[in-house]
């Protein structure tokens, strides 16, 4: 697997986090994985959706200080 990067979308509100979260990923190719760290409250069932939608792996989803990381596995 390829390693990403942190995508920093702290401070944004829905939907920017996840539409932001899906143009980072239209480049990358199959198998990266990227973190991603938020602080909008809907992140937590935002993020997981678009990932099942989008066919993503949503490889761990955690609390951090002021908001939530999420990695994502590129399908």
């Amino acid at each position: 697997m390829s390693r990403g990067d942190t995508l920093d979308l702290r401070g944004l509100k829905c939907p920017l986090p996840v539409l932001r979260t899906r143009r980072h990923l239209r480049d990358l190719a199959t198998g990266v994985r990227i973190r991603i760290e938020t602080t909008d409250p809907l992140a937590v069932i935002d993020i997981p959706h678009f990932c099942q939608e989008d066919g993503h792996q949503l490889v761990s989803s955690q609390a951090i200080d002021g908001g939530h990381a999420f990695l994502i596995e590129k399908a």
